[in-house]
């Protein structure tokens, strides 16, 4: 089933991971893609290889921090500008900056604030002026398991992925009527390079946590993401996920 055939999304912090998987599920759906990415060499490979996957034109790279809004805007433009329309819009980029709150630095609480929750807002917020005069679109914003529980030594991802949540939301209400929805995902362990370079007592206690007893994989985000991005979600808005496995249920 093509579900997203013609439409077009921007994902940031599309050049690897989740976003990158969001970014392959949406192509194989009929998607044109805009990978935009801090690293605007590894968006532009990464697109490369989707568009030489599928023989055709259908995914673009672009350097974007998502937090100058400029940038965010040119990436929308870009979207527009390649393949006519701006449909979907993936707030993904993040990073993290783990401390305890004794020790972390302002900076580390300050940048890890800024990538996500200002990002978010950035995405969200252009996305939908841009969306609304269409009357349509798709907004989804990764949030984390960590925004629901909070984790020890992330204070600032936990503030930053809770207050994603609370956007979604907000967003969600001003937008309904002009036909954008806006949802959000939580994922909780998900294999990764940088899950999988954890001490193992780390990835043991997490583990122990999960009734399906076994980590998810980027696809099993990607999937849920495929589900917010298309019609088969149309009557869904404001609504927050959990890919978790279980765990903290």
């Amino acid at each position: 089933m093509n579900l997203l055939d013609q439409k077009t999304a921007v994902i940031t912090g599309g050049a690897q991971g989740i976003g990158l998987a969001i970014a392959e599920a949406y192509v194989a759906a009929g998607a044109r893609v805009v990978l935009a990415d801090l690293d605007g060499e590894a968006a532009a490979s990464a697109a490369a290889r989707l568009s030489a996957d599928v023989g055709a034109d259908i995914a673009t790279g672009v350097a974007c921090d998502v937090v100058d809004s400029d940038a965010v805007d040119a990436a929308l433009a870009a979207a527009v500008e390649t393949f006519g329309s701006l449909d979907i819009m993936v707030n993904n980029a993040g990073i993290t900056r783990d401390a305890t709150m004794r020790t972390m630095t302002e900076d580390a609480f300050d940048q890890v604030i800024a990538v996500h929750l200002k990002g978010c807002w950035n995405g969200t917020r252009l996305a939908s002026t841009r969306m609304r005069e269409q009357k349509s679109g798709s907004i989804v914003n990764i949030s984390s398991l960590s925004g629901k529980v909070g984790m020890i030594g992330q204070t600032n991802y936990s503030a930053a992925k809770a207050g994603i949540v609370g956007l979604t939301k907000a967003a969600a209400k001003e937008m309904a009527h002009h036909g954008v929805r806006v949802n959000a995902i939580q994922p909780g362990l998900i294999r990764s390079a940088m899950t999988e370079a954890m001490p193992q007592k780390a990835w043991d206690a997490k583990m122990a946590e999960i009734p399906m007893q076994r980590s998810g994989e980027p696809d099993e985000v990607a999937s849920v993401a495929l589900f917010y991005a298309s019609s088969l979600s149309s009557y869904m808005t404001g609504t927050v996920s959990e890919v978790t496995g279980g765990r903290f249920m």
